[in-house]
């Protein structure tokens, strides 16, 4: 549930319209009131009456005529897709959609700075959501010479709503960003793609817990698809290091000497995910691509990660395959030719991702990928099989 508004009061040039409203005298308070109060900003029925006694608001004057009629021709004037208000609720708004947009970018199909163009933007939305809150409790959010607040001097507030391993989160994000400024950062996204993760799950739990339920990113932000199935050799190539620039590792290692290991190993700081293959054949395991796993208590402590669980793969028994190869045409493919296909391949091994032991007395199973490879055996030895 989202915290209630510190305070209900209307912008200044909410104010002239109002009191433009009054001056036409077609208006009672109630009508006025229903032009300016909105689920996300209630607004009392005595403020309307305070500015029409001139018990606050004096040195406001009302707006034009022309003002007037352009405010009554394009209300409610609200974003379609949250039912925010385009002018009263801009820094909102802008905040959700450069968001939206620095994911985007970030899953973006053939880009090569992912990473550098997401914190770029990814800044600027937690910029924006920070002025909203200040905005929306009342701090003044700029420097003496009219310059509004940058994101660092945001988190340094003593008020700022960010918890503090967010807040250690976007400085690391910051120091990159800085580094980016100044140097050639070559490709850095597998490298501080648990950083950028957190970023994520960060602004949209403060979005949903400042300003309500109704403004998350999750229907518009929903899990990705890949075109890409990960075996063994695939993912040992993902587990190698990366190069990186000796400045940006430098800087890396610079700020994260300075924190706890309690604040590296809190999500919000840094999210490690997992990439865990299914070994249940149960049914309802598979009833969606992708799985989030509550891990147990003493798991949840010393990694703190989320597990993404592969979809269940069909198993098939020794028979199964040797029966579907002699349906495609090796009639004198036999179990001894599978057996001796298997050992010599190797194929038991698990990390190649043929099978895997299955839940009936421990028995080996094979999944497609297996009867794949046995076909293709069988036609570079046609001969032999046909």
């Amino acid at each position: 549930m989202s915290k209630r508004r510190r305070g209900n009061n209307l912008e200044k040039w909410e104010v002239s319209v109002v009191k433009a409203m009054i001056a036409t005298g077609r208006y009672n308070d109630q009508e006025i009131l229903s032009y300016f109060t909105r689920p996300n900003r209630p607004v009392n029925h005595r403020v309307i009456l305070e500015i029409r006694t001139d018990q606050k608001h004096k040195n406001i004057n009302a707006c034009s005529d022309g003002e007037l009629s352009n405010f009554l021709a394009s209300w409610p004037d609200l974003d379609p897709e949250t039912g925010l208000n385009a002018k009263g609720d801009e820094l909102l708004i802008k905040a959700r959609e450069a968001m939206i947009a620095a994911v985007h970018v970030f899953n973006g199909a053939g880009l090569t700075f992912r990473s550098e163009l997401f914190i770029t933007t990814a800044v600027i939305a937690w910029t924006y959501l920070m002025h909203a809150w200040f905005k929306r409790e009342g701090v003044v959010y700029q420097y003496d010479d009219k310059r509004y607040w940058e994101l660092s001097r945001c988190l340094r507030h003593d008020r700022c709503p960010v918890s503090a391993s967010a807040k250690k989160n976007l400085e690391f994000l910051l120091e990159i960003r800085h580094e980016i400024e100044h140097k050639t950062t070559s490709r850095i996204d597998d490298t501080i793609g648990a950083y950028l993760q957190s970023c994520c799950i960060n602004f949209n739990d403060l979005l949903k817990e400042e300003f309500g339920a109704q403004y998350s990113l999750e229907r518009r932000l929903p899990i990705a698809l890949q075109f890409v199935s990960f075996g063994s050799d695939q993912r040992r190539l993902l587990k190698k290091a990366q190069d990186l620039p000796p400045s940006l590792m430098s800087k890396i290692s610079h700020f994260e000497e300075q924190l706890t290991e309690e604040q590296i190993s809190d999500p919000a700081y840094k999210m490690r995910i997992y990439f865990v293959p299914v070994t249940s054949n149960r049914e309802n395991s598979a009833d969606s691509a992708v799985e989030f796993i509550k891990a147990p208590p003493r798991d949840a402590q010393e990694l703190n990660r989320i597990l993404l669980k592969e979809v269940s793969k069909t198993r098939h028994t020794a028979t199964t395959v040797v029966a579907k190869a002699k349906e495609a045409g090796f009639v004198n493919f036999t179990m001894h030719s599978h057996t001796q296909l298997w050992k010599s391949l190797g194929a038991r091994d698990p990390d190649k991702g043929y099978g895997c032991f299955g839940d009936y007395k421990g028995a080996w199973v094979w999944y497609d990928r297996w009867i794949e490879r046995v076909l293709e055996h069988c036609r570079e030895n046609h001969e032999k099989y046909t």
